[in-house]
């Protein structure tokens, strides 16, 4: 595989890894805005937007856009997050100049004011929809408690309200000042020619607006260390989540955190499963590390029956006490680093899964990430590491949100 990195006129950038062996191309415009991005006055305007961009432009009506990526066979799709916004298509290599072009048209929308009307509705009730599914509402609000002010807790969806209130006009001032081209990295990984994509991207892409996009907000935080219990009567089990600080995505600590996380709460052989899903106590029972731009946390989550919450997590407390006080072994960290290169290797495998890695990598560290690079990151990963990632980011910071049928739930404060 090789790497490849070219920035257009405007500002445009692009990345890519080119592999003559692989059967298929991959191909991500990653814009460079999310929730953490949004003011008050336009809570869930980049998730309203992800879906307003397929809804047509100039040359193509919205079944026009579908219509096209079926001819050509097309794994497409989209998604917002707290940072980025990334619309993708995975295809056969042939297939390259006219998914390119797809995506390089539909990321100059029309926004007609009778789609963004029918789409709002479409938006509200997905809103409510993820409301009604408790996993997903247990992390909205365990975020917006433990970042309080910071704006890595903004909704990705907004709220109903915030979203009916949304103006066309609103919508189209927060497209022209983010969606610019040096906001925005176009990444390819596969089959395909380096020298012809650049053409065709310059092509199709040279003319959009270039200035500028700041970033404000950016800044570490440690967490509210709130302890809040949400009552929904009609939830059958207790969802827990635990937040905590960890370090953000251009840190040197990071792989060691993701370490960490394996340790402590991978979904097979972890302490965490050991104690609660092993035994029955719970039906889930997890720890993921995510980094952000400037921050990033651990997440902790539990499900059990509501009678065995307290219990539950009176011993994740302890599980998060003990590693505090004393790490972790040889053997857990041997193990881990096991799981992680296979899933490292695994996800490499497909141009899609490089195609993101390649993605996100220029996004938060400008530069190129080689899978032997991430390879070796791991396998770097040494106890003192661990030990640092501990020091340095406490467990004692944490933020817990408990959410279905209880009124309370009794907890130690530490």
């Amino acid at each position: 595989m090789q790497f490849h990195h070219h920035v257009l006129d405007n500002g445009l950038t692009l990345v890519g890894e080119t592999s003559p062996s692989a059967r298929s191309v991959s191909l991500g415009f990653f814009v460079r805005t999310g929730s953490r991005d949004e003011t008050p006055d336009v809570s869930g305007v980049s998730h309203f937007l992800e879906h307003m961009v397929f809804k047509g432009t100039p040359r193509r009506s919205a079944d026009d856009v579908n219509k096209d990526f079926d001819r050509i066979g097309a794994n497409y799709n989209a998604f917002t997050s707290e940072e980025n916004t990334v619309f993708y298509a995975a295809i056969l290599p042939e297939y390259l100049p006219q998914a390119a072009d797809i995506l390089a048209d539909i990321l100059r929308p029309s926004l007609r004011g009778d789609d963004f009307d029918m789409e709002k509705n479409v938006i509200i009730e997905e809103i409510g929809m993820y409301e009604d599914r408790p996993t997903w509402s247990a992390y909205d609000q365990a975020r917006k408690a433990y970042f309080a002010d910071h704006p890595l807790g903004n909704s990705i969806l907004g709220t109903a309200q915030s979203v009916r209130s949304l103006g066309r006009d609103q919508m189209q001032g927060y497209y022209d000042r983010r969606y610019i081209a040096p906001n925005i990295t176009v990444t390819a990984a596969g089959n395909y020619d380096w020298t012809q994509f650049v053409g065709l991207l310059d092509g199709l892409c040279g003319k959009w607006p270039t200035g500028t996009a700041p970033r404000d907000g950016i800044r570490p935080t440690r967490g509210s260390r709130s302890f809040q219990v949400v009552r929904k009567e009609k939830v059958i089990q207790e969802h827990v989540i635990l937040i905590s600080p960890a370090p953000p995505a251009t840190s040197p600590l990071r792989h060691a955190a993701d370490t960490l996380a394996m340790i402590l709460g991978d979904d097979s052989g972890s302490r965490l499963y050991w104690a609660l899903i092993d035994p029955g106590l719970a039906e889930s029972a997890d720890m993921s590390f995510h980094d952000n731009e400037g921050n990033g946390a651990f997440f902790t989550t539990l499900s059990c029956d509501p009678e065995q919450t307290e219990e539950n997590l009176a011993i994740v407390k302890e599980i998060l006490r003990d590693v505090q006080a004393k790490g972790v072994t040889a053997e857990e960290l041997a193990t881990a680093k096991s799981k992680i290169l296979s899933r490292v290797v695994r996800g490499s495998e497909r141009p899609m899964g490089r195609m993101q890695a390649l993605g996100m990598s220029w996004i938060y560290l400008g530069k190129y990430r080689s899978v032997d690079d991430e390879l070796k990151s791991f396998e770097a990963v040494t106890l003192k590491d661990i030990r640092q990632v501990l020091d340095e980011f406490s467990f004692v910071d944490v933020s817990t949100l408990a959410l279905g049928p209880l009124e309370k739930v009794e907890h130690a404060k530490k």
